[in-house]
């Protein structure tokens, strides 16, 4: 059986960037590119008429601006959307205000296509647009925005009731695609109970993980900061990886916990890495950290969980039908790792329960 090719289209009022994205798409036979679009209300009306499986959205443009257009596409014509941003402050937070919005992901302009790392690019660009195109639950969630049927959450396959007791004394949190929005759903219900630190590692560039950490600072309880190389990790305070860095965490000789920040190794996939912060993290609390892994594609956390399960620590995933992409949960829960398997909107309330005793 032939699987169908995924149609793809192109709104951005660079000619550059639509031709090296038709290039770079166009390469890959699983692809189609149905049309291109020049600014948003062009963009808006071909989302309407040819009815694409995915839009890649430039944010500044002439007529109407991307922001404007992922409006009118989410309301009228629901499709799954790949945002095209610059990597300066004002691009991060136009970026999060589109993630808000609807759209699935990003992916950033300074990629430029003309680089040493093309094929690095192209891979990644290739396997970001196949995932979300492909990602059924993602499907299910925009069907139902589009015929207006409210959402139903599959059952988790661990009560929510039976939380465990055991001291915990750290929380660290991995996420990717489709963190920027379900961070904002849960991060904000945190009890300011809680008196232990926390560590996040996002998958972003530089600057998105300061507009982030800002943006939830001011929407939650507990203090939320993106981490610094050389602070003391404090209870009751949120740290955010800095795009671009790992995050790391060691025990000084007065029994002081200090955040490293460091590009090494610099041979991992992501960076920050889900994998390197926990283990830094399993270094100083052992099996007193809770690990938590929701959206995201690819495995990220995986052996980090993997390392906390040994010690005989505990471990939280999100459910797939509240994922953007049901990646790295699913990695843990594969791996048999996952001691509970919670929906979005159950998360905060669960980690509520486990830490703020």
């Amino acid at each position: 059986m032939i699987e169908q090719k995924i149609r793809v289209l192109i709104v951005d009022d660079s000619a550059f960037m639509r031709k090296s994205l038709s290039i770079l798409l166009g390469s890959d036979p699983s692809f189609e590119i149905v049309g291109t679009a020049r600014d948003g209300m062009e963009g808006v009306e071909l989302v309407k008429k040819l009815k694409p499986d995915i839009v890649t959205l430039d944010i500044e443009m002439p007529r109407m601006d991307g922001l404007s257009a992922l409006k009118i596409i989410m309301k009228e014509c629901p499709t799954p959307v790949i945002m095209v941003s610059s990597l300066t402050t004002e691009g991060a937070e136009s970026t999060l205000k589109a993630l808000e919005l609807g759209a699935i992901d990003f992916i950033s302009k300074e990629m430029s296509f003309v680089s040493v790392n093309i094929s690095k690019i192209k891979e990644e660009l290739i396997h970001k647009v196949k995932t979300i195109a492909r990602q059924q639950s993602l499907k299910r969630r925009l069907a139902r925005l589009q015929t207006g049927t409210p959402s139903t959450q599959v059952q988790s396959r661990t009560n929510i009731g039976i939380i465990p007791k055991f001291n915990c004394r750290a929380i660290a949190l991995g996420i990717s695609t489709g963190g920027p929005l379900s961070l904002q759903k849960v991060i904000p219900l945190l009890s300011e109970r809680i008196r232990v630190p926390m560590f996040i590692v996002q998958h972003m560039p530089p600057k998105f993980t300061k507009s982030l950490a800002e943006r939830l600072n001011s929407m939650s309880k507990l203090g939320v900061k993106e981490a610094e190389d050389g602070e003391l990790a404090e209870g009751g305070k949120i740290y955010i990886a800095p795009g671009g860095f790992h995050l790391n965490l060691r025990s000084d000789s007065l029994g002081k916990n200090k955040i490293i920040i460091t590009t090494q190794p610099d041979s991992t996939l992501h960076r920050p890495s889900v994998d390197i912060m926990m283990k830094s993290v399993l270094q100083v609390y052992g099996k007193s950290m809770l690990g938590v892994i929701m959206t995201g594609m690819g495995k990220d956390g995986l052996e980090g969980v993997r390392d906390l399960k040994a010690l005989g620590g505990y471990a939280i995933a999100q459910d797939e039908e509240s994922c953007v992409v049901y990646g790295m949960p699913k990695a843990i829960v594969d791996a048999g790792v996952a001691d509970m398997v919670v929906p979005l909107d159950k998360m905060a309330e669960t980690i509520n329960k486990i830490v703020a005793l």
